[in-house]
């Protein structure tokens, strides 16, 4: 008993000319990731920050016990305050000792000492300025501030803990924006991007190739950026060396260390048939698609597929141009030479097909 005609929606295979491109798997990464230490000693006196929001170059985050730092430099200036009182009663000393020297009054070993604890006490003025600074770089050290905008983490370290100058791990701090993207090529692809770039940068001008980037949960690639950064050597033990991408991350959603899919633009240009991922099948390890062959009859084509552009799959081999693929009703189709009743659709818009698909078998 012959089976009835399925009605089907079917639609021709796009064909489209796009930028020739390559995908790997790559890393997020900050552009800059700092270790927030103390950089003098003492006791954690307050946090100033929610860990994990962003802070601002600049904001307040740790204070350590200033007292200690403000009693130094009280005592460094009042040392540079002295200083000074005796440089300038050391210069007056000079002044009469010049006057009295020439008149004879004085002996030239005593205009002598006078010019030597003028000298001395410059010194010792000197001395005292540099006192103070540092005592108020120590000062200025218990208040620890943001060096850059970004994300900060946990407070690992907390109030009433003693710290040790360059050694205690406070915290970490990464940038948010922008970010990079790390991945790695191997060697047939990195020459054949090397000679793309040589062809198409004789004018001196340096290119930077697109790059698409998505996450995990993402079905494409929202994220653009551009290739800021190749290695200089191939690591002799994987073939492989290390690329990486730069994009804007204005709403910080690319944390540092998620693992993300990069799609890297050549600047050759392909030409590439597309289908809706609604019309392939798995067959096992294979996939396959159904197209209306002569007298609307279901003919199986194994294909292989790539990535994806602007929503539809690339068909890299097993379909032709002229091909009228079945994209909505494959399900109603249980083997090749199912007669068919084909319904013309676009081929981004599978699900305009008619009411008659919408039953238990569409799909």
């Amino acid at each position: 008993m012959q089976m009835p005609p399925v009605q089907v929606s079917a639609a021709h295979v796009v064909e489209r000319t796009v930028l020739e491109w390559r995908e790997f798997t790559g890393r997020v990464e900050a552009v800059d990731s700092i270790e927030i230490r103390p950089r003098v000693a003492g006791y954690l006196d307050s946090v100033h920050f929610r860990e994990g929001s962003i802070v601002e170059e600049g904001d307040p985050l740790f204070t350590i016990d200033p007292r200690e730092y403000e009693a130094a430099a009280t005592a460094a200036r009042a040392n540079l305050e002295r200083a000074e009182t005796r440089l300038v009663l050391a210069e007056q000393e000079l002044a009469r000792s010049e006057m009295l020297i020439e008149a004879r009054a004085i002996s030239r070993e005593e205009f002598d000492q006078r010019t030597s604890e003028l000298q001395q006490a410059t010194a010792d003025r000197n001395g005292a300025r540099a006192e103070l600074v540092r005592a108020e770089l120590n000062l200025s050290f218990a208040r620890i501030t943001a060096p850059i905008r970004g994300r900060i983490g946990a407070a690992i370290i907390k109030p009433g803990n003693l710290v040790t100058p360059g050694d205690t791990l406070l915290t970490t701090l990464v940038s948010v924006d922008p970010i990079y993207v790390t991945f790695e090529a191997d060697e047939s692809v990195y020459l054949d991007f090397q000679a793309q770039l040589l062809d198409a940068g004789r004018g001196g001008e340096r290119l930077r190739l697109p790059v698409e980037i998505g996450l995990g949960s993402d079905t494409g690639f929202p994220y653009k950026g551009e290739l800021d950064f190749i290695d200089n050597q191939l690591d002799p033990a994987t073939g492989t060396i290390l690329g990486r991408a730069i994009l804007p991350n204005p709403d910080g959603l690319l944390t540092p260390g998620l693992f993300a899919r990069v799609r890297l633009f050549g600047t050759r240009e392909q030409d590439v048939l597309l289908v809706h991922d609604m019309a392939i099948l798995t067959d096992q390890d294979r996939k396959y698609v159904y197209v209306v062959g002569a007298e609307n009859i279901a003919e199986r084509r194994d294909i292989e597929v790539g990535g994806l552009v602007d929503g539809l799959r690339v068909v890299s081999a097993g379909l032709a141009a002229e091909d009228r693929v079945v994209v909505n009703g494959v399900r109603r189709i249980f083997f090749p030479g199912m007669s068919l009743i084909p319904d013309t659709v676009p081929m981004d818009d599978p699900l305009a097909a008619s009411t008659a698909l919408q039953g238990p078998g569409g799909g």
